[in-house]
């Protein structure tokens, strides 16, 4: 296991490219990518899709409040390394926001979804954020055979009340419930506590008016009572990889400490919660080495 990421910043290194970035408009899709819809269990979810299909499938799932243009700067990335990629929307976030409408968002519900996603399309190098790092877990330790290799970036490092271990949220945790935990969270994203640019922060902002209340607040719930799943993963026999920003909402070492516990190669960016959006050239390379171990 190793915690090198890619920190040289010689021109053209993946560092030198992601301190290069600048804002960008968030709602404008990657050039050549292909918008489409899904018919998942649960309904219809939006999904972007950029490279040939013919090529070994990656799919990048967002978390919740977040969607498929959180990896942006990443499809293009990955797609011309000769991978075809695709992400879209949870069920009752953003332009999916109807999808589990007349239902509970339950961990099965999110199950079902990626599971038909990926047996749509056959087996991917499958990447979890956040809250959808639990689900990819989920799903892989059911259907291992829909697997190429799994990723987990900044998923909650514990389970149980995950918010327990949050830096800043874990002293209320025990007493919060799942509406004020989704109201905290709500609220630190449209104030702008994650101190996003202003292209971004109103992006984030303006997928509220979609979202769904209920759906962030289920969600939360859901995190209130995550299942431990550590022994499970460790099994599995597809190559591994645990990403997090040194300044992500759990500690550094509770990551590290999960990587391991999980069998995972481990990496860290000089970054938040969203090294897919901050430090999007060193995760993708960290992704293509993963990848490229699953051949081996």
């Amino acid at each position: 296991m190793s915690t090198q990421s890619w920190r040289g910043r010689a021109p053209g290194s993946p560092a030198a490219l992601d301190a290069a970035l600048r804002d960008i408009d968030w709602a404008i899709p990657p050039a050549c990518s292909v918008p489409s819809r899904f018919a998942a269990p649960s309904g219809e979810l939006a999904v972007v899709s950029l490279g040939d299909p013919a090529q070994p499938r990656v799919v990048l799932v967002p978390g919740a409040t977040g969607s498929k243009e959180d990896f942006a700067l990443m499809l293009p990335i990955i797609a011309q390394a000769g991978y075809f990629v695709q992400s879209f929307d949870l069920a009752g976030q953003y332009q999916s926001h109807r999808a589990g409408e007349g239902s509970a968002y339950t961990y099965q519900l999110f199950i079902d979804d990626l599971i038909a996603f990926l047996e749509a399309g056959g087996p991917a190098h499958l990447l979890g954020y956040s809250f959808a790092g639990t689900i990819a877990q989920l799903v892989a330790v059911r259907r291992p055979d829909l697997l190429l290799s799994l990723a987990l970036l900044t998923t909650p490092p514990s389970s149980g009340n995950v918010f327990a271990r949050m830096r800043v949220l874990g002293p209320i945790a025990p007493i919060a419930s799942a509406r004020r935990g989704a109201a905290l969270m709500i609220w630190g994203i449209v104030t702008n506590r994650n101190r996003v640019p202003p292209r971004r922060l109103e992006f984030v902002r303006s997928r509220f008016a979609l979202t769904s209340r209920r759906s962030v607040e289920e969600i939360v719930g859901l995190m209130m009572a995550s299942p431990d799943l550590r022994s499970r993963v460790r099994e599995l026999s597809v190559p591994k990889l645990v990403a997090a920003g040194s300044r992500d909402l759990w500690p550094l070492s509770a990551h590290e400490q999960f990587a391991r516990d999980i069998g995972a190669e481990f990496r860290a960016y000089p970054t938040g919660h969203s090294p897919s959006e901050t430090t999007p050239h060193q995760l993708s390379a960290d992704l293509l080495e993963l990848y490229a171990r699953a051949r081996r």
